[in-house]
């Protein structure tokens, strides 16, 4: 793991009065360089060759100040931001990396932006590590600490379960406890940092939806062997977007917002009778992830939003050296039980969440006057960190 002292070290040679805010050429790059550009930073995306359009040709800077992307790095893939020449390049331009999940799945090892990747990211580096199940210090081991309601698990996902024993936990489920449809999360074959949804009701229909699957190539053996098994929680879903700064050492509820799922939202949007007829003819509707929507809560909700994202907070100052730096989301739902309504959450999110539309809703207007993006918001905290002269406790 990249050190502080060799992010300091790295600090030492840059200017500070001309800070980059570079970005992977994906999921939420727009985002942070448009917010960037609002504090005055320069921006540069690392862009993989046949991928590079959005950022290289319709949003790259104009000389009529339109645009947001001033530099574009082009690689032959997403991986060779490892590259030494890569590196020197972001150094170069006094670069501080905004990382995500984009970001990540592109490497065989996390070793390769623990170990390897020397240019200083704002935030949690190893945060993203953490989202996975089968890691040490992982979501669920974090969410339990911090005494955050999560659904009942029936798998956890860490690849330590034998197919008897995993039987067994469905007899006890469906049968004994008479529980609820359970959710299934495994990776998907081709988009690996996605993760390919379906519900079941029985031991039978997890058995016959996997095999359709893996028949089509959605999902492979190996990763349904380590997917996440766990209840079905049903009630209003929500994602609470979250801002903990260290230099203020405040926690700030950026947005809510939801997911749209392909081709679950279409199907939704259909008659009862015709939904039938689809089902009854072997339809299963994906769940695959394409965007967001930008929702509210009432204001009754907002203080039991800021008590568990304060305890999460905590719990990773305790677990995780150096602790919650910048955005993370707890993405769930709010469940209504015996007329008490309580978030269960079902991801966490230690970096940049994946939605644009977090602005949309008022929630950091409330805090500043006006509505701020994650961009925006992350920006604030590195110019902040600047003119302090307290970058380093930001970085990582």
């Amino acid at each position: 793991m990249i050190k502080q002292k060799d992010i300091k070290d790295i600090l030492k040679k840059y200017n500070p009065t001309e800070i980059t805010i570079g970005v992977l050429g994906g999921h939420s790059a727009l985002d942070v360089c448009s917010g960037a550009k609002e504090y005055g930073f320069r921006t540069v995306a690392v862009c993989q060759k046949g991928r590079e359009k959005t950022f290289k040709k319709y949003y790259k800077t104009r000389k009529d100040g339109r645009g947001c992307i001033d530099e574009v790095i082009m690689v032959d893939k997403f991986s060779d931001i490892v590259k030494p020449a890569v590196q020197n390049q972001l150094r170069k331009l006094n670069t501080i990396f905004i990382h995500n999940r984009y970001f990540w799945v592109y490497f065989d090892n996390f070793s390769d932006i623990e170990d390897k990747f020397k240019v200083p990211i704002f935030g949690l580096r190893q945060g993203v590590k953490l989202e996975e199940r089968d890691q040490p210090l992982n979501q669920y081991h974090l969410l339990e600490k911090a005494g955050i309601r999560i659904p009942k698990i029936i798998r956890r996902g860490d690849g330590k379960m034998k197919e008897d024993q995993l039987s067994a936990a469905f007899t006890k489920h469906f049968d004994k406890d008479k529980g609820g449809p359970l959710l299934v999360k495994v990776n998907e074959a081709i988009r690996r940092y996605e993760r390919a949804f379906f519900i079941v009701t029985s031991e039978n229909s997890f058995h016959k939806k996997a095999e359709k699957m893996i028949k089509k190539g959605h999902i492979t053996q190996e990763d349904l062997d380590k997917a996440v098994i766990e209840e079905f929680v049903i009630g209003a879903q929500i994602n609470l977007n979250f801002f903990y700064s260290p230099l203020k050492k405040e926690l700030e509820l950026m947005g809510t917002d939801t997911r749209r799922q392909t081709d679950l939202d279409g199907f939704l949007r259909l008659n009862a009778k015709t939904q039938e007829t689809l089902l009854s003819a072997g339809f299963n509707p994906k769940m695959i992830e394409t965007g967001h929507y930008s929702v509210t809560m009432k204001e009754s909700l907002v203080e039991k939003a800021y008590e568990i994202g304060e305890k999460f907070v905590k719990t990773m100052e305790k677990e995780v050296k150096p602790g919650m730096i910048g955005p993370f989301a707890l993405q769930g739902a709010v469940a209504a039980e015996d007329g008490k309504e309580e978030f269960v959450i079902f991801d966490v999110s230690m970096r940049i969440p994946g939605s644009p539309g977090t602005k949309f809703t008022p929630y950091s207007g409330y805090l500043y006057g006006d509505c701020l993006s994650y961009g925006e918001r992350i920006a604030m905290e590195i110019h902040g960190a600047v003119d302090s002269g307290r970058l380093a406790e930001i970085l990582t």
